[in-house]
């Protein structure tokens, strides 16, 4: 969430930077957060002066009896008392104060990135680069992933409807183990380039939703355990960026890396269509997650870093590729700059998003109480970034569709010790 510090230092900045958004009543929502901080300071001096009078209160009393002075002593206790129940009440009203305030700041989302384009939707998304001028072409003859899966047994949806219900795909035989390919070979490359690998739990606490900003935001979105209140994740951001939750890190642990593969669920309400047909949207899917907990000073040139990680990544599965910055009204709620990748899926004749990379500044630091010493001993905010490195399932799509031959499914070289074959033959 933004700092109320930040709020009153930059509001027309901010009001400004919101626009890109396109959130009406934002100047509003900003007004209200600093007129309920003001009450809340206003509160609080008021708790601290009756508690300080108390406090004096408190040491007279000793003294007035040691004199001798009975009648004032109790007439100062006596105020000691109304004091307490004053700072009880005062002090009640505080907490809502400040709970007021926290549902209001986790209502407004982060500031764009001065570089973020203004826009709406996915269409006003800027295009940073292609990686071809040319997009392959398939012959007539090409199908679709959903029906090559069927003519090589690698993935069966009916045997998933039947055990779990529509988006719970079944991985088969060559199709199981291309997953288990691209998923030790992200890992790999992720560890390979510096990052340590972590295996965290796939259910979350409310908490860690809130912390990494799910929560309030995407309720509809997530898969809610209602009888034990927990959550099943929609990445392993979540997880990941929660083992650093109400810590002080030290400056030279800095910046901290991680990478981690973990299953990722997400209800898609609402979504159904052609365009979210075979791979292309599911329920659960597979994915590998890149976190860094860094410094404010450097969270730029690493988020060009990852940038950096994922088009290597893309580039070595040899499948076109371009990379979009994502414009205002199509920026996550907790993001204040994101770069999405997509590839090209030649059968369909479509763009499917494979990554997202995202800055998030201090805006998840600030939920999680996430903080360094500087070398002046002062407690800073972090910034903390994510990237998808990568989402199985449309990767799989496009790999299917893009490499189809006449015999089988070419398999990029770069997978070759992975899976122990380079194409995918008719059923085993």
């Amino acid at each position: 969430m933004l700092q109320v510090s930040a709020i009153e230092d930059h509001f027309d900045e901010m009001i400004l930077a919101f626009s890109k958004r396109g959130i009406k009543n934002i100047e509003e929502q900003l007004r209200s957060v600093l007129q309920l901080n003001n009450k809340r300071k206003s509160a609080q001096q008021e708790l601290d002066a009756l508690l300080q009078e108390s406090n004096q209160l408190a040491k007279q009393i000793g003294q007035l009896y040691k004199e001798g002075k009975q009648d004032e002593a109790n007439e100062a206790k006596e105020q000691t008392i109304s004091l307490k129940e004053k700072s009880k009440e005062l002090g009640e009203a505080l907490n809502k104060l400040e709970e007021e305030l926290t549902s209001a700041l986790y209502n407004i989302p982060n500031v764009p990135h001065p570089s973020v384009p203004a826009g709406q939707t996915d269409e006003d998304n800027e295009l940073i680069m292609t990686s071809t001028d040319q997009l392959p072409e398939l012959g007539d003859d090409a199908k679709p992933h959903w029906d090559l899966i069927q003519d090589y047994d690698l993935i069966d949806f009916e045997l998933g409807n039947k055990i779990t219900g529509a988006g719970f795909p079944v991985y088969k035989n060559q199709g199981a183990r291309l997953v288990r390919a691209l998923i030790n070979y992200f890992l790999d490359e992720a560890t390979n380039a510096g990052f340590a690998e972590v295996r965290p739990p796939i259910v979350t606490n409310e908490a860690s939703g809130r912390g990494t900003g799910q929560l309030p935001d995407k309720e509809g979105q997530m898969y809610h355990i209602t009888d034990t209140d927990l959550y099943l994740i929609p990445t392993a951001e979540v997880p990941v960026t929660n083992l650093y939750r109400d810590t002080i890190q030290a400056e030279a642990d800095l910046p901290i890396r991680n990478c981690a593969y973990t299953p990722c669920f997400r209800r898609e309400a609402g979504s159904w269509g052609s365009h979210v047909r075979g791979l292309n949207r599911l329920h659960q899917f597979d994915k590998v997650e890149i976190v860094q907990v860094v410094k404010p000073e450097n969270s730029y040139q690493v988020l060009d870093e990852m940038v950096a990680h994922v088009e290597k990544l893309v580039k070595s599965l040899e499948l076109p590729y371009r990379i979009l910055r994502l414009c205002g009204g199509d920026l996550g709620f907790t993001s204040a700059l994101t770069y999405d990748f997509e590839v090209y899926s030649a059968a369909q004749k479509k763009w499917l998003e494979v990554s997202s990379v995202s800055n998030f500044e201090a805006y998840q630091a600030n939920r999680l109480k996430l903080r360094y010493k500087n070398a002046d001993g002062k407690k800073v905010l972090a910034h903390t970034l994510n990237g998808s490195a990568l989402a199985l399932p449309r990767i799989m799509a496009a790999l299917v569709e893009n490499n189809q031959i006449a015999n089988g499914i070419k398999m990029p070289k770069v997978l070759k010790d992975y899976l122990g074959f380079e194409v995918i033959s008719k059923k085993l």
